[in-house]
């Protein structure tokens, strides 16, 4: 692939009341105008990343809306995949880079999820899950079979599940745009209130708003992050239809496909921004994607093998957990972050792994210098 980033921004994540979706979108178009140094006209085209606008403020049509931040507003596509939809959104763009249609483009991600109530937001999220099959399930409880299969079979313990938040609250401290700036501790996530067994309240990625922008170009530049490679591939929806509840087969897949597009090998990634929506899925994640065998994803967590110094930097922004999830943005986030990251010389070679639904899709990014 022949694919830069050219400027990339995000918008603090949080409970951010006073803000509008629009708003949100806007910001983030021109932090990354400004990042890239481009004027709108620069931009071709635009794909547009968002879950459930249509079901938080009932705004379907988004893509023609963002379009109107564009003084010549240029042809636009809103793509919807769960909590992967940014990921989506990026290959999106890849694909219509390489197909030679167009030069530059802008991705863009946002959502927001914060007025309603958590049991009207808790219904939006569970249509991403097979809502014939699943009745009544929440994603809380879908991932907390998953993670009852792990203790099952690897004897994952409590510790280790606590552990993953406690790094990713530490790691976001560092990050000026997450939506917690606070270090918690093995026993405050031990200890918090019970959501769905073996899942506590501090085993969730928080509801949040906010938005990212990425500007991809195939124009030769020199010292910008380059894409590299991408994967992307499916399961079933529904947890009944898989060959397995302790690993997503989708990751694996994901993982092969961008290993083989990119070139790089698996030992070379020294960061991951990782899919944590909940402590489990970090811990199946790092496990699929090579990082660690199977079983040893907790332990590795809980001693700091995951950690800035580590074996593998996982989650530096804070991940999901500690930086927030406002589902559109998150994939888009995650490019954004690393897109930075690189650049700062904290990594040369890293990853994006953006999940939707349970497992159900999943994509995986690689970039680099």
């Amino acid at each position: 692939m022949n694919i830069h980033i050219l400027g990339s921004a995000t918008t603090s994540f949080g409970e951010l009341w006073e803000r509008s979706l629009m708003s949100l979108f806007a910001e983030a178009v021109e932090a990354a105008l400004n990042d890239a140094k481009l004027e709108p006209a620069d931009i071709e085209a635009a794909f547009i990343a968002n879950k459930a606008a249509g079901s938080y403020e009932n705004q379907h049509h988004l893509n023609a809306l963002v379009s109107q931040l564009f003084p010549h507003f240029p042809p636009s596509v809103r793509v919807e995949g769960a909590c992967a939809s940014g990921s989506l959104a990026m290959i999106a763009a890849e694909l219509a880079l390489l197909s030679g249609r167009y030069k530059t483009v802008m991705v863009v991600g946002a959502e927001k999820m914060t007025d309603v109530s958590s049991q009207e937001t808790t219904t939006i999220l569970s249509g991403a899950a097979d809502t014939s099959t699943e009745v009544g399930s929440t994603f809380p409880a879908l991932y907390a079979l998953l993670a009852k299969s792990h203790i099952k079979s690897y004897h994952t313990t409590r510790e280790q599940l606590s552990a993953v938040a406690v790094k990713n609250h530490h790691h976001a401290l560092s990050n000026p745009r997450a939506q917690f700036h606070k270090e918690i501790s093995l026993e405050q996530v031990t200890k918090s209130q019970l959501i769905s067994d073996p899942l506590r309240l501090l085993d969730c990625s928080p509801v949040s708003d906010g938005a990212a922008a990425v500007i991809l170009s195939t124009q030769p530049v020199k010292g910008k992050t380059k894409l590299l490679g991408f994967g992307q591939a499916q399961d079933s929806v529904s947890l009944a239809g898989r060959s397995s509840l302790t690993s997503l087969r989708a990751t694996k897949v994901a993982m092969d496909q961008a290993l083989k597009d990119s070139g790089v090998s698996r030992d070379q990634l020294q960061a991951a921004e990782i899919h944590d929506c909940f402590t489990i899925a970090e811990i199946l994640a790092i496990e699929d994607l090579g990082f660690f065998g199977p079983g040893e994803g907790g332990p590795a967590t809980l001693e700091q093998r995951t950690t800035i110094g580590g074996k593998i930097v996982i989650n530096p922004s804070g991940g999901l957990k500690g930086c927030g999830h406002p589902v559109g943005a998150t994939g888009v986030k995650q490019i954004a972050f690393l897109n930075d990251y690189i650049l700062r010389g904290d990594a040369n070679v890293a990853l994006a792994h953006n999940v939707g639904g349970s497992g159900a899709t999943a994509v995986v990014h690689i970039l680099g210098k």
